[in-house]
């Protein structure tokens, strides 16, 4: 039976998840400032410092409230609602990521959590003074105020003509009231504007998402192909959710750069959404998250961390591009917003809409495509919309009509961009490559320019004058001798980069306006919002682009995709290579013929018979996934198995041979788990530290984490040593 001294206690103290990345939280007594329900924030003393934290329940009442530290503050905020807390802890539970990391993420706004700061308006007093004698000047402030009703000293003056001498005179004489209110104004609301008439195709999509829309949690994959409406199909059930008085959250992998896509939604909504990423300033997001707090942003739109707001009615969650491996976060709390998403909208009880037009595996499975029970609705997009066609998709054998030496376009290809440069329309050139040369090595002795940071060859930006490491970002000035065996002027560009390719354009259509498409050359928003309006302009011929080219651009004008090295992808270990290498192949060819014109997409290949390439040409996409499916069945990988990563990295061998060593002493046996590793990593030396990693793989009816937390807390780790566990992996470097 609990004490009355223990159930006092209990009541004097909360358990709080500080917002530091620690695997514990902390009691605090709360005597004297009421009751502090699941979800409150909290400001509270760390060591020398007073961080912010969330209330996650009641403390151990077997501790006395008088010996531990006391709560020092509560946010003028409403408790954070009960389904987000549970979406956090099931985050951290899933990840095994520390419980104070994910709350970081969440409170990653602390002046937010503080009342908004405060300005001066002006207004007309009601009545005006009855004696007034009102100058020229005054007239036009009163009459501008008379519309206006309130304006700061600074639109005052802009918008009546005024020095601000008149407007402190007014005030002195009682002609103005001064008031101060908050420096916050809620963001307008949406609004339904007539947006184009849909198909048949997207009207059905519309009813069906229309009807499962109250009906709580349910997953849709909305499959449809490029250019067939994705975006206007669940703008419509963002409408419907807004007029429900309901808040939205639509993820985008690259939402900087979605220029087109927020155009879009100002001409279907009328205000432009709330947005959440890391180009927003400061001030911006600390309004906005205070905003989605409160329940006054209605629509917003983020990248992956926007997972992590605190919605105060998340009424629908929208993953565009659901297949992007953008949505992978790889530092820190390692997890994947399309799975994440899938959380938050089961324990929120709402819809969550999955759009693409190549699925991911996990998701195509997940829609019943193999013969598993269907755990999400699959809704098809099959057609473009209006007179658009999908693209002549061909091969061309580089074996058969290879590029002249020291050159990286087939002839086929450059008759192509010919007939397109003759008839006005534009191409695409895709190589997902920066830079001008991925290798700078030795003609006398073969030497390899390498990071001194990392296991990674220096790539070449000839237009920045600099070897990059695409791995740390450590930058050098190329060398024209080599540094080990002295040979001069012996230093070669080997293989080409997107910069390479513009070369070879300006030197085959010197006539021709071109532009190179990439994260070197288009770096914020507003230089992606001028590169599209160009293209879109006419302004450019010949696009010449990386990964980011593939990401949902609409180039009207666009008839040729040629792929330069459609076999890039393919090499190497990677689980997901082949899927990953069809998703992208797709995706960039169905940027052509997009409007009235028709399209075509010319992938140079060494092996059209590789299954990527003949599911690409036959336009047989299921096919494709089944075999791939199959496989991983067969292989009992992932998504038909859970799989996890252990990282180790130290800042010298012997401690990471010490730390493997660890490890594998303590590994675990199981029924069902198979564990493979410890040894060095492929990318061995990455960032100034030395890495190995384990994989473990287990049956689906497995608890993973419940195997991983075993083994680790068995195993003791050498000082300086990190370890980070990776639940599903996409990378395996």
């Amino acid at each position: 039976m609990t004490s009355t001294a223990e159930t006092g206690s209990s009541q004097q103290t909360v358990r709080v998840a500080v917002a530091v990345p620690l695997d514990r939280t902390f009691d605090y007594n709360h005597s004297g400032l009421g009751a502090l329900p699941r979800g409150t924030i909290v400001s509270v003393p760390f060591g020398p410092r007073q961080l912010n934290g969330i209330v996650l329940g009641p403390g151990d009442g077997a501790i006395a409230a008088t010996t531990l530290k006391p709560v020092t503050g509560v946010a003028p905020l409403p408790p954070l609602p009960p389904t987000f807390v549970d979406f956090l802890e099931r985050v951290a539970s899933w990840t095994m990521a520390p419980i104070g990391g994910v709350v970081k993420m969440a409170l990653s706004q602390p002046q937010a959590l503080q009342p908004p700061p405060q300005r001066k308006v002006y207004r007309r007093p009601d009545p005006p003074p009855v004696d007034e004698s009102l100058t020229a000047a005054r007239r036009r402030v009163a009459e501008v105020l008379e519309v206006a009703g309130a304006l700061s000293a600074a639109d005052l003056q802009r918008e009546a003509g005024v020095s601000a001498g008149v407007i402190t005179a007014m005030a002195k004489t009682g002609g103005l009231d001064t008031l101060l209110v908050s420096d916050s104004t809620p963001p307008p609301r949406p609004h339904s504007v007539a947006g184009p008439p849909p198909t048949p195709d997207q009207t059905a999509a519309m009813r069906e998402i229309t009807a499962n829309l109250a009906a709580g949690f349910t997953p849709m994959l909305l499959d449809g192909v490029t250019g067939s409406g994705k975006t206007e199909v669940y703008f419509d059930a963002v409408e419907s959710v807004v007029a429900a008085g309901r808040q939205a959250l639509i993820l985008l992998p690259e939402i900087a750069l979605s220029v087109a896509w927020k155009q879009r939604f100002q001409d279907r909504f009328g205000v432009p959404p709330t947005e959440w990423h890391s180009d927003v300033a400061p001030g911006r997001k600390r309004r906005a998250w205070r905003h989605i707090a409160l329940g006054e942003a209605s629509v917003v739109v983020g990248a992956r961390s926007a997972l992590f707001l605190p919605f105060s009615d998340l009424g629908l969650i929208v993953v565009d591009e659901e297949h992007e491996h953008a949505y992978k976060q790889e530092e820190q709390v390692t997890y994947h917003a399309r799975d994440m998403a899938i959380l938050r909208a089961r324990l929120q009880n709402c819809p969550a809409i999955l759009a693409t037009a190549t699925p991911s595996l996990e998701s195509w499975v997940n829609a019943g495509k193999v013969g598993d029970p269907p755990r999400y609705r699959h809704i098809s997009l099959p057609q473009r919309v209006g007179e658009a066609q999908l693209p002549e998709i061909a091969a061309v054998d580089l074996r058969r009509t290879p590029p002249e030496r020291g050159r990286w376009l087939a002839p086929p290809l450059v008759e192509a961009i010919t007939a397109r440069l003759e008839a006005g329309e534009q191409s695409l050139l895709f190589l997902n490559r920066r830079g001008y040369a991925p290798l700078t090595l030795c003609g006398a002795c073969g030497h390899k320019v390498t990071c001194p940071n990392c296991d990674s060859w220096m790539v070449m930006h000839r237009l920045a004058g600099r070897l990059k490491c695409h791995h740390c970002g450590y930058e050098a000035r190329p060398q024209r001798g080599c540094v080990e065996c002295g040979e001069e002027d012996s230093m070669q560009a080997c293989g080409p980069g997107v910069e390479r390719l513009a070369e070879e354009v300006l030197q085959r259509f010197p006539e021709a306006r071109f532009a190179v498409f990439s994260s070197d050359t288009v770096t914020t928003p507003g230089s992606a919002e001028s590169f599209v309006r160009s293209v879109v302009d006419g302004e450019v011929d010949i696009i010449i682009g990386t990964q980011m080219a593939a990401k949902g651009h609409h180039f009207p004008n666009l008839t040729l995709v040629g792929i330069v090295d459609a076999d890039l992808g393919l090499a190497g270990g990677d689980l997901r290579a082949a899927e990953r290498s069809f998703q992208m192949l797709a995706q960039v060819a169905g940027r052509a013929g997009r409007a009235t014109r028709p399209g075509l997409a010319l992938l140079q290949t060494m092996d059209s018979t590789n299954p990527v390439m003949e599911a690409l040409l036959s336009g047989d996409r299921d096919r494709f996934l089944k075999a791939e499916a199959e496989s991983r069945r067969i292989a009992g990988m992932p998504p038909f198995a859970r799989l996890a990563s252990l990282v180790l990295s130290a800042p010298d061998p012997q401690r990471l041979q010490a730390a493997m060593q660890a490890i594998d002493a303590s590994r675990p046996h199981y029924h069902g788990v198979d564990i493979f590793g410890p040894s060095m990593a492929p990318l061995g030396f990455l960032r100034g530290r030395h890495r190995g990693r384990a994989l473990v793989r287990a049956d689906k009816t497995v608890d993973i984490q419940a195997v991983i937390a075993a083994w680790l807390e068995a195993a003791s780790l050498p000082s300086g040593v990190r370890l980070q566990v990776d639940i599903d992996p996409y990378s395996f470097l």
